[in-house]
């Protein structure tokens, strides 16, 4: 990952087909366009890829994840269990829903701990968002279980996971709704974008009509389209969509390279003392953007990233210290620094964050190193990856 590191004359094409059109919208225009819908065409190919029945694109993996929560149902005054380790945008959308998020821990997975997920759980719940964090699965199949049995709505944020699955089923397509980003880091990439999938036909025309102003999108003439709900510009143009077309048709490639790549790097760390690995409850569905690994404690886990950065080893996150994927560092949201004024602070109920305690999570994440699975390199800079860091980590 990403994708930008394989961008050619594929991609170039695929734009250059809507640019001699000189339609970027996604919608309308229909004799300009001489038959390129590449919005269309990228749905279309996605949902063959991952076996599902709908998918809509839009302008990025938050607004898929606000899209999603709109076209479930979840708003005002709602509970939604999330980890505390993904991307901001995951709190960020739920918030902006007017919805209050309630964090689980996690567990070596790196992902939503289900027991956790259970013991959250109020009458207020209303919806589960798992995160499959750096390329591999939560247990996905716990989750699901507990959402059924206490009938919660279940979203999969897959931003960080398209192309992984569990056993043998695409991650993303087990819940109401999944949700995937295409932006610059991503696995395939359109710059800005993002999807929604779903088996649901009526969550789709939901999310199909909420990603624009509310059009119903039936005939072929847009003014005249009617708004059977209120709903937001989520919109993905043309352009973004077309070199998505041509990432997507390389994603299986793409997979293949990172899963020699990791194999090839997690062999050679596995001799390494004091070395353990994140947990995968499907190895043969992960997609491979990353190798997660464990220290013994937090002070050897701290030193390793200290060495390996000194030692010119690019790409490995500590990310109990990162600004913008662990929780720790959030000091925005528990201190509720916003712009204006938020639905959920009108709450009785509405969370304290400052107080917010997750000791099995701070224990995960204080010791997890991951390394960035790049698509360019050779296999003497592999080599040469392999040697610095073993190095780094027999020195200690």
């Amino acid at each position: 990952m990403p994708g930008f590191e394989i961008f050619g004359d594929e991609e170039r094409k695929e734009v250059s087909d809507v640019l001699n059109t000189g339609v970027l919208f996604r919608y309308g225009f229909d004799a300009a366009r001489k038959g390129h819908w590449k919005a269309k065409t990228f749905e279309a190919e996605l949902c063959k890829k991952l076996n599902v029945k709908h998918c809509h694109l839009c302008s990025s993996g938050t607004a898929a994840l606000s899209i999603a929560l709109a076209a479930c149902g979840v708003g005002a005054g709602d509970e939604v269990i999330v980890p505390p380790f993904t991307f901001i945008a995951t709190i960020e959308a739920v918030v902006t829903a007017g919805a209050v998020p309630v964090f689980a821990e996690i567990d070596e997975t790196l992902c939503l701990d289900p027991e956790s997920v259970k013991e959250r759980i109020t009458e207020r719940t209303k919806a589960v968002i798992p995160v499959h964090m750096c390329g591999a699965m939560a247990q996905i199949d716990a989750i699901k279980a507990v959402c059924d049995e206490k009938c919660l709505i279940l979203i999969e944020d897959a931003c960080q996971s398209l192309g992984a699955s569990f056993k043998g089923k695409a991650l993303g397509t087990f819940g109401q709704m999944g949700c995937f980003s295409f932006d610059p880091v991503k696995t395939i990439t359109c710059g800005e974008g993002g999807g929604v999938v779903t088996n649901d036909e009526k969550l789709y025309a939901l999310a199909d009509s909420y990603s624009d102003h509310g059009h119903d999108h039936i005939g072929s003439d847009r003014g005249r389209e009617t708004h059977p709900i209120l709903g937001y510009n989520y919109r993905i143009s043309e352009l973004n969509a077309a070199v998505g077309v041509a990432q997507l048709r390389k994603l299986d490639i793409i997979i293949e390279k990172q899963r020699k790549h990791k194999k090839t790097i997690k062999t050679a760390l596995s001799q390494c003392p004091g070395v353990s690995f994140r947990k995968l409850p499907d190895e043969l569905g992960d997609s491979a953007t990353f190798l997660s690994f464990f220290m013994p404690d937090e002070a050897s886990t701290r030193q390793l990233a200290q060495n390996l950065a000194e030692a010119g080893v690019d790409g490995c996150f500590y990310w109990y210290d990162n600004n913008w994927h662990y929780i720790r560092q959030w000091d925005h949201l528990k201190t509720l620094n916003v712009a204006a004024k938020l639905p959920m602070q009108l709450l009785k109920y509405c969370p304290d964050y400052r107080k917010l305690n997750l000791v099995q999570s701070d224990a995960i994440m204080s010791r997890t190193i991951s390394i960035q699975i790049k698509l360019s390199w050779t296999e003497e800079e592999i080599e040469s990856r392999i040697a610095k860091i073993v190095k780094v980590i027999q020195k200690g």
